[in-house]
């Protein structure tokens, strides 16, 4: 596999995403938007306080609780454009995916069944529109994600923001809205416990977090995209595959009578993400799932260390679920019969807020993840 030339090794931070710089602003819009909460008074309804710093954002609506969420899909978009020559393929039925998936997987963790979404797609120029092949896989990849979540597309906005972005691509978000009922399946922050066994499901590959580096790993070696992976397949059309939509699973859980203690979508900030819970907890895991190839080559070719690659990436592990001991096994068949490879793969344990991977002697203390206000 190849090495970047002359470096000794590559991070995120070099490939332009700086999360000491970013968490900062979003704890600050944190504080604001923590003031605007009395603005609800008007309507009658609550927040729910302990969602803000989740991935979704609760409203008590009395007879149901309103989880919303907004998220984009970043910069996967121009992997697309690169192996579009190479493949023939546009992608963008897998790009569709990902931006739902993003908002989906998010909406999830706090218990909420997603129920609609928004699209919001802001191109570069009018013509980003008039590839009329492109434009199909982008609109049957999004309505395919929907019918296999469950969920009503509403509609969207397609902006042309001719100068803002740039005139040959375009930027994909969504917005997603979600329902918790009965309220017992509310998951944040008061139900985790010591003793919770921890499950991982598997991720289809990079899923849509640490691009940019994997961008940038293309760019700087010799075969760029075209690189062959260990399973023989290009590093470029690896990166496109898309990410797992778990909600299924969710859904399927609780009718199996299973409501987890606390989710965790393992997205930027990689295993990190794995401490997120408010509270002091130490989360050991004692079995890693198997690498991806295609993050297997990002790591040694941008000679990335252990605690560098599951700092930034998945590395295998696309969501947590916390769940009681007991349901630790029939939550991983549940996971495996809904078509996700699931391993129970670690424990909650009182202690300093920490993940220990014990496999590969990596420690993620509270001082590396920085969300809350």
């Amino acid at each position: 596999m190849a090495n970047i030339p002359n470096s000794t090794s590559m991070d995120y931070k070099a490939a332009g995403v700086d999360y000491a710089k970013i968490d900062p602003l979003k704890i600050d819009a944190q504080r604001a938007a923590k003031a605007t909460a009395g603005n609800l008074a008007k309507t009658g309804y609550t927040e729910i306080a302990a969602s803000r710093g989740e991935s979704a954002y609760v409203i008590d609506m009395g007879d149901v609780l309103l989880a919303s969420i907004t998220e984009c899909l970043g910069t996967k978009v121009l992997i697309a454009d690169a192996m579009r020559p190479i493949t023939g393929k546009t992608y963008f039925d897998s790009l569709a995916q990902d931006t739902l998936a993003m908002a989906i997987n998010d909406i999830i963790t706090v218990g909420a069944t997603p129920v609609s979404v928004q699209a919001y797609w802001a191109a570069g120029s009018s013509e980003w529109f008039d590839d009329k092949q492109r434009a199909h896989d982008l609109v049957q990849g999004w309505k395919a994600a929907c019918d296999h979540c469950n969920v009503s597309w509403g509609g969207g906005e397609t902006p042309s923001l001719v100068g803002v972005v740039n005139p040959d691509t375009i930027d994909l978000a969504a917005s997603c809205i979600g329902v918790v009922r009965p309220r017992e399946r509310l998951t944040i922050a008061d139900k985790l416990a010591a003793g919770d066994a921890i499950v991982l499901l598997a991720a289809s590959g990079i899923h849509a977090n640490g691009v940019s580096l994997a961008r940038k790993v293309a760019a700087e070696t010799a075969s760029g995209y075209s690189a062959k992976l260990s399973d023989g397949r290009l590093y470029g059309d690896a990166l496109l595959d898309p990410t797992v939509l778990y909600s299924p699973i969710t859904e399927a859980l609780y009718a199996g009578g299973i409501v987890p203690n606390y989710c965790a979508n393992i997205t930027g900030h990689g295993w990190r993400k794995l401490m997120r819970h408010p509270a002091s907890f130490t989360y050991r895991f004692h079995t890693v799932p198997p690498v991806p190839p295609v993050l297997g080559y990002l790591q040694q070719a941008a000679r990335m260390s252990d605690a560098e690659a599951y700092g930034t990436f998945n590395m295998g592990a696309g969501f947590a679920l916390f769940v009681p001991a007991a349901d630790a096994e029939k939550t991983a068949r549940i996971a495996a019969d809904n078509g996700v490879a699931a391993w129970v793969a670690g424990v909650v344990e009182t202690g300093p807020k920490q993940v220990v991977i014990e496999p590969l002697g990596v420690t993620f203390t509270d001082a590396d993840l920085h969300l809350r206000a």
